[in-house]
């Protein structure tokens, strides 16, 4: 590293970037010292769900924002890579893991927002300034078209993860391909929607030429949880949404069906998971003048307490067959899908309307499983052919994508064994 001196040079600004700048302006200088909390939720101790403003630790086993108790907020970008040299995209996935890291405990990126050479751009965009970190998690996840366009260039060719597969047409998807695929993610949670923006805006700046953003979507008000203790959320539609998901503590469930096992291979997935992004559009008019027996008897739960059918309380255990046969829960129940279980992360949207007067709403669903073809895809087919709940939905976008396993430490960075071979 050139040796620093008084003031920062264009020349030098250009060759290190914010990584090698010496002063730091971070945001939690102004709002105080943050609680930062455990967020591996695979190994350590049980993790409650933190505090208003409090830091999620980047490292770890595994990354945050999987088993991480679900934040209020979202913004999830998906990226096209741009560039066809190994050496450019490597270097900058180390620069996103550093600024990752750092956004994360609620610093600025780089020399921050203000304080460098005037003559040059921020660091940082600055719209964080002066905000927690609001639990914010930053998780990277890749596609199948970056082993498809990238194989040779990149030195991935037969690194494809077997569990890694084009989704099928379900019946009644009417998807976009401008709002599908992607050939990386990333997923910022936070408390503080404009903490989730200034993530994935500076993501966005550190990456141009490198990297465009594809499609990307905002979402608010949390439609599962991963703490079963906390009041479960609802969905546009007025519904309890996540009763039965799989806890962020329970270690012996995120092992069987969230997390990647040594057998399960490759080897740079261990510890890793699969995630499916899906934007579903909820015809909310429709719904809305649709009685309320009819509602409960789609979902196969009063609106209410979330009681199933037959049941006084949310938690009681779901008798199916006192479901009518095409009630969503019956059919979304692993006992109706051999065992099938996923971790959900789902939020709500609204994105103005269509044009005809209708909310342009519903929900994105984000769903991380140990195998996808054991996952989400038995029970979407399931869902697909003969949910009651189809009549009021519609999916109109689709991705799917490899989450390789956390940072371990300051060395470590997003997809290191992919590219390097060592674990």
């Amino acid at each position: 590293m050139p040796e620093q001196t008084n003031s920062v040079s264009p020349s030098r600004r250009a060759l290190l970037g914010w990584g090698g700048a010496g002063l730091v302006v971070g945001a939690a200088a102004a709002s105080g010292a943050v609680a930062v909390t455990r967020e591996d939720s695979g190994a350590g101790d049980a993790v409650p769900a933190a505090a208003t403003g409090a830091a999620v630790d980047f490292h770890g086993p595994h990354q945050a924002g999987i088993a991480t108790p679900v934040q209020d907020r979202l913004h999830f970008a998906a990226f096209d890579v741009k560039t066809d040299d190994r050496e450019e995209f490597v270097a900058l996935l180390k620069e996103w893991t550093k600024a990752a890291a750092r956004m994360t405990a609620g610093h600025a990126v780089g020399e921050g927002a203000f304080g460098g050479l005037a003559e040059a751009p921020p660091d940082d965009t600055g719209e964080a300034l002066g905000l927690k970190p609001s639990r914010l998690t930053l998780t990277i996840g890749f596609g199948p078209s970056l082993f498809e366009k990238y194989g040779d260039t990149f030195g991935l060719t037969g690194k494809r993860p077997k569990a890694l597969v084009d989704l099928p047409k379900f019946p009644g998807d009417n998807l976009d391909r401008a709002r599908s695929g992607g050939d990386l993610c990333v997923q910022a949670c936070a408390d503080d929607p404009q903490v989730a923006v200034h993530a994935i805006r500076n993501l966005a700046r550190i990456g141009f030429g490198k990297v465009a953003i594809r499609w990307s979507q905002l979402g608010f008000g949390k439609t599962s949880s991963t703490t079963p203790e906390a009041q479960t959320p609802r969905n546009l539609m007025g519904f309890k949404d996540g009763t039965r998901n799989v806890a962020g503590t329970d270690k012996t469930a995120l092992a069987r069906h969230v997390w990647v096992g040594e057998q399960d291979g490759p080897d740079w997935m261990t510890g890793g998971s699969y995630l499916v992004a899906r934007r579903i559009r909820m015809n909310v008019e429709t719904w809305d003048r649709t009685s309320l027996r009819e509602q409960e008897d789609v979902f196969g739960r009063d609106k209410a307490e979330g009681a199933a059918v037959g049941k006084a309380k949310e938690r009681d255990e779901p008798f199916l067959k006192a479901m009518k046969p095409d009630a969503h829960v019956r059919l979304a129940h692993p006992d109706s899908n051999g065992g099938a279980t996923i971790l959900r992360r789902g939020y709500s949207f609204t994105d103005g309307t269509d044009g005809l007067g209708r909310l342009d709403a519903g929900l994105f669903f984000l769903a991380y499983q140990r195998d996808v073809r054991k996952g989400f895809i038995p029970v979407q087919r399931s869902l697909s052919a003969s949910d009651a709940l189809n009549e009021y939905i519609q999916h109109v976008g689709s991705a799917v994508y490899a989450v390789p396993p956390g940072v371990r430490d300051k060395d470590d960075w997003w997809g290191r064994a992919l590219f390097t071979g060592k674990a």
